[in-house]
């Protein structure tokens, strides 16, 4: 079933913008609802739902992955009010998208193969939404908005009731300036007892909710929040160490970590390696090093790919330096940034020997 899926979306790909239009054509027209979901400006979304619907549909045969990753997205797709019907409609587009592009090579193996893949991943999310207790999502008032440089911005946000997040975890947010395009952010801390989050966001090329978020965003705005998804945690009982990958603003979800940890007194041994291009780069520098000085379990290496490296830091490419230590055996690896910076060290630790079962990352891009 997996070879049948993969050999067919190879033919396919090259087609996307195609097997895209006709997508959301026959999605609009089966289940016109669904227009909803999506922003104004179909551009915007452009490809992204069909490859991030492709991405799961291949990875059919990583239950162990998988199931844990469409459980929490089938809660988190209850924000937009999907319901059964909308799955069908969904599987049925993607499924005439394929067939009308792949033409003869659409055979009825083929079909039978992306029938039953999507068949797993609507129950198992289906299952999650209709298990799910809590709010579909969350109203938060943004309490402060600062720019920590040109582009990048710290938000704090207070959601109008406690949301149930683990530290690590992420959250799909939806701002007034970029209605219906939601992205995912991670809090830059633990829970608090006031519920408040904060994230740290930086302006990207092309991102339209990024930019809005660091240039526009105004204290009293109303932001609405997901549900929590991500599995990024620390095993305080393993007996196993630590160590943390961190590029850009991925040093968030790690300092969501650290927060955990900190407020207790013994804890595994946690070595940080924290990347950017320059030393500007590294915003949350001096925070992390003041958490280290009180708690002798943890230790930060900056890295910096040009330029001096600070004090105590590494200089070159963050997959490199990371690799130079060794395999690191016995370790727990968590890694956070851009899919480029998570595909470049995964690949590096591997070939460095590190066991695949000891890296965990986020889907980040599967919003």
């Amino acid at each position: 079933m997996v070879r049948l899926i993969r050999d067919s979306w190879a033919k396919a790909e090259p087609y996307l913008p195609e097997v895209t239009q006709f997508f959301y054509g026959m999605l609009f027209t089966l289940a016109p609802a669904t227009r909803d979901f999506f922003p104004i400006n179909m551009e915007v979304q452009r490809n992204r739902m069909v490859r991030a619907l492709v991405h799961v549909v291949q990875m059919v045969d990583q239950p162990d992955d998988l199931v844990p990753f469409l459980r929490q997205l089938g809660r988190d797709h209850r924000k937009f009010g999907v319901i059964p019907k909308h799955y069908e409609a969904i599987g049925t587009a993607l499924l005439a998208a394929m067939k009308t592009q792949l033409g003869p090579d659409w055979t009825p193996d083929v079909e039978r193969a992306w029938a039953e893949a999507f068949t797993i991943i609507a129950r198992q999310m289906q299952e999650a939404a209709a298990s799910d207790t809590n709010p579909p999502n969350w109203s938060g008032l943004v309490a402060d908005h600062r720019r920590l440089s040109w582009d990048l911005a710290m938000v704090r946000v207070e959601p109008e009731a406690e949301i149930p997040f683990f530290a690590g975890q992420y959250l799909s947010v939806e701002v007034p300036q970029r209605p219906r395009l939601w992205r995912y952010l991670s809090p830059a801390n633990a829970p608090r007892p006031d519920g408040s989050l904060e994230f740290h966001v930086r302006a990207v090329d092309g991102g339209w909710v990024s930019r809005a978020i660091v240039s526009h965003t105004q204290k009293g705005d109303v932001w609405r929040i997901g549900p929590p998804v991500g599995r990024l945690s620390i095993d305080r009982e393993s007996g196993r160490d630590v160590l943390m990958v961190a590029g850009g603003t991925g040093i968030a979800p790690m300092q969501s970590l650290l927060d955990g940890l900190a407020q207790w007194g013994e804890n595994p041994k946690v070595r940080l390696f924290y990347g950017g291009r320059t030393r500007d780069d590294l915003y949350a520098l001096e925070g992390l090093r003041m958490m280290a000085s009180c708690n002798p379990w943890l230790t930060i290496t900056p890295v910096v790919e040009s330029g001096p490296a600070p004090a105590g830091g590494e200089q070159g490419m963050l997959a490199d330096v990371v690799t130079k230590f060794g395999a690191w055996p016995g370790c727990d690896v968590l890694v956070s940034g851009s899919p480029a910076m998570i595909r470049a060290t995964v690949s590096r630790m591997l070939v460095a020997g590190t066991a695949l079962d000891q890296i965990r990352y986020d889907p980040f891009t599967i919003d």
